[in-house]
């Protein structure tokens, strides 16, 4: 299945990068995007965005240029040169997450980095391998974060709710981009009026926001509903709030929803 806004292609046109002479390659970057993979060679800079290197032309919510992928001082770097979007940036394992906001940018440090970002109704997501990483993570390294505090405080409903906002992402992450629901695709799949789930909604933004997770909260930089509910799914999906085993729950949930009604 081809993934919404489906015209993404790779191109071979990146550009040499500004390097100091006494910096130490990292070696390449390995891209995957819902099956594409391409290689990004040290000393070189790689874009994301309408009309870049890796191109999702066929969305018109997309920057021409959103994020770039560099190398300097012997380190890969990931940068938003995008004007609007924010992209949400985890480990592989998702106990370590940032929030990329335009103008800012942070160093690819860990083994395979994830990354989502949402644009219009569709949510991306890709990851990057370092072909030597700068940090060798042990297998029992498991630090306290904000993102699993949170999700240790979470009502089986709120997990529920999640999962169901999450629901595309989760059932079809190999595609590389979905189309996440509304609303009022969501409501009907709990079976509750929309204002009971913009409801329970507003108190997930506002919970994890109390963490010190960026981006939520009710009236966040005058965040549109569409866009807070994209941000909740990213942060869920990509610090393994909510995975693939949550989906039994939800299905069991509507199941006995369902049952009830017909009562």
């Amino acid at each position: 299945m081809a993934p919404p806004h489906g015209g993404v292609t790779v191109s071979g046109g990146m550009q040499p990068a500004e390097t100091t002479a006494d910096s130490t390659s990292r070696g390449a970057l390995l891209l995957d995007f819902g099956g594409r993979r391409e290689s990004i060679p040290a000393g070189t800079v790689f874009v994301i965005g309408r009309a870049a290197d890796l191109s999702i032309d066929s969305n018109p919510y997309m920057h021409r240029r959103f994020l770039e992928i560099s190398e300097r001082d012997g380190m890969w770097w990931l940068a938003n040169v995008g004007s609007g979007l924010t992209a949400s940036v985890a480990s592989a394992d998702g106990l370590a997450q940032s929030w990329l906001a335009p103008g800012s940018s942070m160093p690819l440090v860990f083994g395979v980095t994830t990354i989502m970002f949402t644009a219009g109704s569709t949510t991306y997501e890709l990851s990057l391998t370092a072909e030597t990483p700068f940090y060798e993570v042990s297998t029992s390294w498991t630090p306290v974060s904000e993102a699993s505090g949170v999700a240790e405080l979470l009502s089986p409903m709120q997990r529920i709710v999640l999962t169901a906002l999450a629901e595309p992402l989760l059932r079809r992450r190999a595609e590389g981009a979905v189309q996440l629901p509304t609303a009022e695709q969501v409501a009907t799949r709990l079976g509750w009026p929309v204002e009971k789930l913009e409801r329970r909604l507003g108190s997930l933004s506002d919970k994890f926001a109390r963490h010190g997770i960026r981006g939520l909260g009710r009236g966040t930089d005058g965040e549109t509903p569409a866009a807070q509910r994209a941000r909740l799914v990213e942060h869920a999906v990509g610090a393994r709030i909510v995975t693939t085993d949550d989906l039994s729950l939800l299905d069991a949930f509507v199941a006995q929803e369902t049952a009830g009604a017909s009562v």
